[in-house]
Order: structure tokens, then C-alpha cells, then sequence
């Protein structure tokens, strides 16, 4: 761990290096398991990241503009609820959809506390930077490493209540199981009272959703197979992106998009630094994501196991997409209360 000051008000914490994060492993396993699987964070290299801010901006993908509109609207209602609070994101990234909730807080006290999650150390400093140059009275204190690392390693909050920040449904990406996991770690770094607001992708016709992740000018696709050329620059592979294709489908029980990358070919692949050799049979299938679309009265049933109250809920009017907000009841805190 190593705590690194850039100014007054910006200073973040290394809990990770890039080969702590970035080692392979999780490929390896995924490649190596049946059905076989690749890691969605490999999606993001800079060409990813560009592709990915091309699809937000495409008429068939609704999510990003919709939560939007919803901050856009909602931001001050949900400063006016929680009152005075530091807010912890997971995943800031650049931390565009938060400046709307920096806004609303901003304009109910002169000072404004900000904890940034994110693997990627560059983007943490970029957007820090750009942050604090913005709002006289913000500090930040950010964390690159996992959410993992970054809530075991939280401090005391300087604000009266902290409220944890979750968007771009994101969460949809986890498993059960691993959904379950994430949210136990987030409850046990949380006090009583604290706040947890949550960007959900709701059930709706699955044409709508199905659409979102087939545009039509393919850059879905592109970003999908982007993530094979990702992996050969990263672990020095021999993906060949011809022998393969896009494939995103909605699995209609399990209400969540499935995205593949099919085999065209009977093939091998090599990636050097992994020691690692793969073959591949002519339709076979490698998951590379999976976005759950969700219903906010399960989750908000589901969360209420993990002690955490139901305060409000903030949706479009199509109620396509919901901004959940939780509250941590009493007999429920975790070890976050212990520090304050």
C-alpha cells in the first residue's frame, strides 16, 4: 500500500500494482473451464474505452442516457435525503455521471468529500485532477486497487455519514453469488445510517434490451472482439479476431444478456506470457460478459437480507432503468462503524 499526495486536496492510495490485478490468472481459469469464459474488465484498453463511449452514444443502447436523465433529476432529492455525506463510488472511471451528485452536494455545504474506486491508476489521477480544478471546496482521497482491497482500507469519513455509490448497473455483471459476496464486504465497511445508492438496468421488453447490445453499426461487436486484441497485446497471444464473431443473446429465464465470442474455426491459441495454449473447437462459445436486467422489488428484498433499508427509488418515466437508494438499519453495521 503506498499513500501518494499529487495536492492539498487530492491524494490516493496504491493498494495494487498492475501485476497484482492484471496477472493472467483469471484468464488462464476461464479458458480453462467449460463452458469457457473470459474477464469483461479486459473490454476497457484505451481502443475499448473509445469504442465503449461510441456505444453509449448510439440510438439503440438506453442505459447511460437514461441513468443520466435520472441523476439530472433526482440529484438533489437524493443530496436532500442523505443529507451531508462523503461519497464512495465504485468503479468512478471518470467519474462522469458523479458529477451530477458532486453538484447537488456541492450546493448544500462548502465542503464535499469524494472517495474514487478504480483499478486503473491513470484514469483515477486524470479525473481527480480535473475534479478538484472544478469544485472549490472538494477533497479527494482516492483508492486504485479492487473494491475488495479499497473497503478494507477505508478511513475514518470527515462527513457526518458516507453514502457508497454504484452505477451504470454495473452490478448486473456479477454473478448471484458474486453479487452476494460484494454486498456483504460493502455492509461490514458500512455504519448504521449509511447510504448505498445503486444504478440498476430493469426487465422490459427483451427486443429493447437485445437491441442495446447489437447496434446497428456494429460496435458492440467491435468492442467484443476488441477485448481478443486486448489479451494479445497484454499476455503476447495469437487471437486471430477473423475466427471469430460477436454473439449477444437475452437469456429471457435467467433475465440477463449473455455476450459470446464463437468460434468459427477449429483453432489454437497460444498466449506466450501465460504459458498457456487453447484450443477451440468450430462453434465453440467463449463468454465474455453478462448484464443482468433487474426487477427492483427482488433486489430490494434480496438487499434487506443483507440489513439494508429501502429508502427510495428513482426511475425514468419509460421505468426502463432505477436509481436504488438504501439506508443500513440498526443491528446491522459493519466494521465501518467501529472507526467513528
Amino acid at each position: 500500500m503506498e499513500l501518494v499526495q499529487e495536492a492539498q486536496r487530492f491524494q490516493f492510495t496504491r493498494l495494487s500494482s498492475p501485476s497484482d490485478t492484471d496477472d493472467g490468472s483469471d484468464v488462464a481459469a476461464g479458458l480453462a473451464a467449460a463452458p469457457k469464459t473470459l474477464p469483461c474488465k479486459y473490454f476497457y484498453d484505451a481502443v475499448g474505452s473509445q469504442l465503449f463511449e461510441r456505444i453509449c452514444d448510439t440510438p439503440e443502447y438506453y442505459p447511460t442516457r437514461t441513468e443520466h436523465g435520472i441523476l439530472t433529476r433526482h440529484a438533489a432529492d437524493i443530496a436532500a435525503l442523505t443529507g451531508p455525506c462523503e461519497l464512495v463510488e465504485f468503479g468512478s472511471g471518470s467519474a462522469a455521471k458523479t458529477r451530477i451528485l458532486l453538484d447537488a452536494y456541492a450546493r448544500k455545504a462548502d465542503e464535499v468529500h469524494f472517495v474514487p474506486i478504480d483499478v486503473s491508476e491513470s484514469i483515477l489521477r486524470a479525473s481527480s485532477r480535473e475534479l478538484v480544478e472544478r469544485y472549490d471546496g472538494l477533497s479527494i482521497r482516492g483508492f486504485s486497487g479492487t473494491y475488495e482491497q479499497a473497503l478494507a482500507a477505508l478511513h475514518p469519513a470527515p462527513a457526518p455519514a458516507r453514502m457508497f455509490v454504484f452505477l451504470g448497473s454495473t452490478i448486473g455483471n456479477f454473478s448471484g453469488s458474486e453479487r452476494a459476496a460484494f454486498m456483504a464486504r460493502t455492509r461490514d465497511a458500512m455504519a448504521v445510517g449509511e447510504y448505498f445508492l445503486l444504478g440498476i438496468d430493469r426487465r422490459k421488453d427483451p427486443a429493447i434490451i437485445d437491441a442495446a447490445y447489437n447496434d446497428g453499426e456494429g460496435l458492440t461487436a467491435r468492442f467484443n472482439l476488441n477485448l481478443l486484441s486486448h489479451l494479445n497485446r497484454r499476455f503476447h497471444g495469437d487471437f486471430e479476431l477473423a475466427n471469430f464473431a460477436h454473439r449477444a443473446i437475452y437469456d429471457t429465464r435467467r433475465h440477463q444478456i449473455e455476450m459470446y465470442l464463437d468460434s468459427l474455426v477449429d483453432q489454437q491459441v497460444t498466449l506466450l506470457d501465460l504459458d498457456l495454449s487453447v484450443g477451440l473447437e468450430e462453434g465453440e462459445a467463449v463468454r465474455t460478459e453478462i448484464s443482468k436486467k433487474f426487477d427492483p422489488g427482488e433486489l430490494t428484498a434480496e438487499f434487506a437480507g443483507h440489513g439494508l433499508e429501502h429508502a427510495a427509488t428513482w426511475s425514468d418515466d419509460k421505468e426502463w432503468f432505477s436509481l436504488l437508494l438504501f439506508r443500513l438499519g440498526a443491528q446491522q453495521g459493519g466494521n465501518g462503524g467501529a472507526a467513528r
